[in-house]
């Protein structure tokens, strides 16, 4: 079952809004949203989707938002090969991607699904919303030019992860199309490399401010 996920969280905020869709009913998303924003204590971006309600960066704050996108099978992290990939799960990933943005100034939007049609529309929506993107590609690393096409067409900074070390593995892993359009990637430090990520996106956007 693809357990697609919307969450877009703002990190100094007490609440987090996580979305599994589809929604209960209009109603109680309305509901939902309305205290959200209540939370926010600003006019929060609220836009409606196919899947689901995303709840957009607080206002108030003006962080620079940061998609962490993750492909398929990654919401089995902690069960699935944990010999290759640890028993951290997606949800300690998403927790470990919170912290780490807290103390960069940063906003984070931390998205998985096993659909690679979804992972590429959700590439595209970053040209107008998000100001780097960290991917986790997985399997589609190997085999989606389409993936790579959509990163390409962002024209954002993007850093490719990969928790285990896929130079040491089967050779069909050893060749990623992503890293085509990556401006760096890490790979084989485990969940760390995301946090690791984030750092380094924000030293890119910083350079890019400076320009």
């Amino acid at each position: 079952m693809d357990r697609t996920r919307h969450r877009t969280v703002c990190p100094l905020c007490v609440a987090k809004i996580r979305l599994h869709h589809p929604p209960h009913s209009l109603v109680h998303t309305q509901r939902m949203l309305a205290f959200a924003a209540r939370l926010h204590h600003a006019h929060a971006v609220f836009s409606w989707r196919e899947h689901g309600i995303v709840l957009g960066p607080c206002s108030i704050m003006e962080r620079p938002l940061i998609a962490v996108l993750n492909g398929p099978n990654l919401n089995m992290l902690g069960q699935r090969e944990p010999e290759i990939y640890g028993r951290a799960t997606l949800d300690d990933v998403e927790q470990l991607c919170l912290r780490t943005a807290e103390k960069l100034g940063l906003a984070v939007d931390f998205r998985q699904t096993n659909t690679e049609g979804e992972l590429i529309s959700w590439v595209q929506e970053c040209r107008k919303r998000a100001r780097g993107i960290v991917i986790n590609p997985a399997g589609y690393s190997h085999t989606s030019i389409a993936l790579l096409d959509a990163l390409l067409a962002s024209d954002l900074p993007v850093i490719e992860v990969h928790i285990s070390n896929i130079h040491r593995r089967e050779p069909f892993r050893h060749h990623s199309y992503v890293s085509r359009a990556a401006t760096g990637v890490i790979c084989g430090l485990g969940v760390g490399g995301y946090s690791l990520a984030l750092q380094a996106m924000t030293d890119l956007i910083a350079n890019e401010d400076n320009r």
